[in-house]
């Protein structure tokens, strides 16, 4: 599917990543409506983006409703990219019932309706593609990160089964999963380090992962080094192994830092 022309719809548009995608997608001919919960800020990305019809819809996807409110106010969509969510880091004894209902809703509700809301249109017109950001962090689990791992794990299997159902359809759906992104993302935001030794990616890379999924048939796409992507598969083929691993000083210390970093974005 060709990018240029087609109408997208980002959600996360003001973060690192995806200011990043926002970019490539734009300069790869996209028409962009750009979804975030500041106005001011969709304005000012919007402005500096290459091409034209560019347009921005604010929500705040963690209230009831939003999403589908959103969806309608879209309009017709042919390239939707759901990359908006909450780093939804800490014990789940600290969090509140409200944070984690908000944690649920941005990062798998959300999704999911826009998907529900958007494809019927896709499948009428005849062509359509719906892009998740998922994580590594939906195949193996890790310390402080219970219900962002819940919330990942629930999006790789919705596209993996939407893919399924699509099948033969001139719509598709990819799921990108970054591993450890420096420069932005959770370890950015929070100000702690990535754990040693597995590498990093950027945001540049999960942008152009996101412009690969647009035409291509390919169910997830990976981006992470290689050493990152061993790790996560033997995390979900070996969960017991990985549990060991994660349940070290290092892995714990790493959880720590991260969450301790993230308490202001629940």
């Amino acid at each position: 599917m060709e990018i240029a022309d087609k109408k997208v719809l980002l959600t996360g548009a003001t973060g690192g990543i995806g200011r990043s995608i926002a970019g490539m997608l734009a300069a790869a001919g996209g028409k962009l409506t750009l979804s975030g919960r500041s106005s001011e800020a969709l304005e000012d990305l919007a402005s500096t983006l290459p091409g034209q019809g560019h347009a921005v819809l604010a929500a705040d996807l963690g209230q009831p409703g939003a999403a589908l409110e959103l969806a309608a106010g879209a309009g017709e969509v042919d390239i939707l990219v759901a990359n908006a969510a909450l780093p939804s880091t800490g014990r789940i004894t600290d969090l509140t019932d409200e944070q984690v209902a908000r944690m649920l809703r941005i990062n798998l509700e959300a999704p999911i309706l826009l998907a529900q809301a958007l494809l019927p249109g896709m499948l009428e017109r005849g062509q359509g593609k719906l892009i998740m950001i998922g994580s590594l962090a939906g195949k193996a689990g890790s310390p402080r990160s219970s219900i962002y791992n819940a919330t990942k794990f629930g999006l790789r299997g919705f596209v993996f089964g939407l893919a399924a159902d699509l099948a033969g359809s001139p719509v598709g759906t990819t799921l990108v999963a970054p591993g450890f992104v420096r420069e932005a993302g959770m370890f950015a935001d929070s100000g702690a380090d990535a754990p040693p030794g597995l590498g990093t990616t950027t945001p540049e890379k999960v942008a152009d992962a996101v412009l690969k999924a647009v035409d291509s048939n390919r169910v997830e796409i990976a981006v992470a080094p290689i050493v990152q992507r061993t790790m996560a598969h033997v995390g979900l083929m070996s969960p017991h192994i990985s549990h060991r691993v994660q349940s070290g000083s290092a892995g714990q210390n790493a959880a720590d830092s991260l969450a301790q970093g993230q308490t202001d974005k629940r």
